[in-house]
């Protein structure tokens, strides 16, 4: 997350010339297949019978989806000590941070459209892989899209009232899981989140006698970085790039994987987001039957602190320098277009690079094998009825947060509870 663009928090924030386009046709349109989810029927709960209805929420961290919003999106950011750690004094330095950076960023968001996509994609998303859900698991239908943001609107807190609304919860019980749209885990994303979450259900649902009968029952998909749905669309994209280049040139093309970075506090402690983002990119490159050379590489620096690198902007930069102008952006944490895609891929590190032959892999998006994957992660997650994967039970090596401890027990539930550590 760099706060050089908006995110210098996309340098900045923690989150090829035919996307920018297509992004922003996508942002002006009205057709239903880019606006938001349609509305969600109330249901009527039988939590002795019928595995369904199912509450399917995405969580991600997600993004102003107009200038007006900048600035609450920014507080609510900078206030996140699981995303950046800014020590005891958090909640004053983040909201004067946040007024600070508030015109530069809202520039950022207009000069992408007036806003962010990732609503609309992420409704999009959710929906769509429901009605595959709906036909593959026909005993935990229906599947009930959600989304659940957490700096941005839909906020949890939101999303947990809409939960109620519609039957979920509140003294009638149902199910709901919560799926991560951070492919790979960290405590600073998909935990920050996690925390978000387990702390609106315990003040909206626990009972002051300590009862939770007829509360949400919830599970959690807390990663899935080598996926082969993932891996497929992600490769898909890649070699559609690959093609914009003459033949003879295309095995010599370098892709940079970039991922948004780390302060390296947070890598040292322990955390597995570096390690599954590699794990991501090997995979994709087995695909791709490692036919070009590649580099991963880190984005949206925030801050002087040291940070997780090498940074994609500085490392295009040497490349370049070196003779080799021939690179492809592919982004490989986020599961869609926003900030650092629109406005730090395309319009800072490309455009700084000056050469026609740096280019970006096109974001998941609206790609249906991407869709699949999502409804395919799902359906397994459904089909073993476990609260949680192993790996989630296990805090940082160097985690000392009661929180995050707190929270694991909670969402490992009864089965796993005992291997939280």
């Amino acid at each position: 997350m760099a706060f050089r663009s908006p995110f210098r928090i996309s340098r900045q924030l923690l989150s090829a010339t035919g996307v920018r386009s297509v992004t922003r046709s996508f942002l002006g349109c009205g057709d239903r297949r880019c606006g938001l989810a349609t509305a969600v029927p109330p249901v009527t709960q039988d939590v002795t019978g019928s595995k369904g209805p199912t509450a399917m929420v995405f969580l991600n961290m997600g993004g102003p989806s107009t200038t007006g919003e900048v600035e609450d999106f920014l507080s609510r950011l900078f206030a996140d000590g699981d995303l950046i750690p800014l020590g005891r004094l958090q909640s004053y330095i983040g909201p004067l941070i946040a007024r600070r950076r508030t015109s530069k960023i809202q520039k950022q968001y207009s000069d992408i459209g007036g806003g962010s996509p990732i609503r609309k994609w992420s409704e999009f998303q959710c929906e769509q892989m429901c009605k595959l859900l709906d036909k593959m698991s026909p005993e935990t239908a229906p599947h009930k899209p959600y989304v659940a943001f957490r700096y941005a609107a839909p906020l949890t807190e939101t999303m947990y009232q809409q939960l109620f609304a519609d039957g979920f919860g509140n003294g009638k019980g149902g199910r709901a899981v919560a799926f991560t749209q951070y492919p790979q885990y960290s405590c600073s994303t998909t935990g920050s989140s996690l925390n978000e979450l387990w702390k609106w259900r315990n003040r909206l649902e626990a009972k002051g006698n300590g009862s939770t009968e007829g509360a949400i029952q919830w599970s959690v998909i807390d990663r899935w970085p080598s996926h082969p749905g993932l891996v497929e669309a992600v490769a898909q994209n890649v070699e559609a790039q690959l093609k914009t280049y003459p033949e003879e040139q295309r095995d010599k093309v370098v892709l940079l994987f970039s991922a948004h970075s780390l302060p390296m506090s947070v890598v040292n402690r322990g955390d597995p987001y570096p390690a599954e983002v590699a794990a991501t990119v090997h995979a994709v490159m087995q695909r791709l039957n490692f036919r070009n050379p590649y580099r991963l590489c880190w984005q949206s620096q925030v801050g002087p602190s040291a940070w997780l690198g090498a940074q994609t902007s500085d490392t295009v930069q040497e490349y370049v320098k070196r003779g080799q102008t021939d690179l492809i952006l592919v982004p490989i944490a986020f599961t869609s277009d926003h900030i650092e895609t629109l406005y730090e891929l395309d319009l800072e590190v490309i455009h700084e690079a000056n050469s026609p032959g740096v280019k970006r892999a096109e974001s998941l998006n609206g790609n249906p094998v991407f869709i699949q994957a999502l409804a395919d992660i799902a359906h397994a997650h459904l089909q073993k009825g476990e609260p949680c994967s192993t790996q989630m039970t296990l805090r940082c090596q160097g985690c000392r947060s009661e929180r995050c401890l707190e929270q694991k027990k909670f969402f490992a539930g009864k089965e796993l509870s005992s291997l939280v550590l």
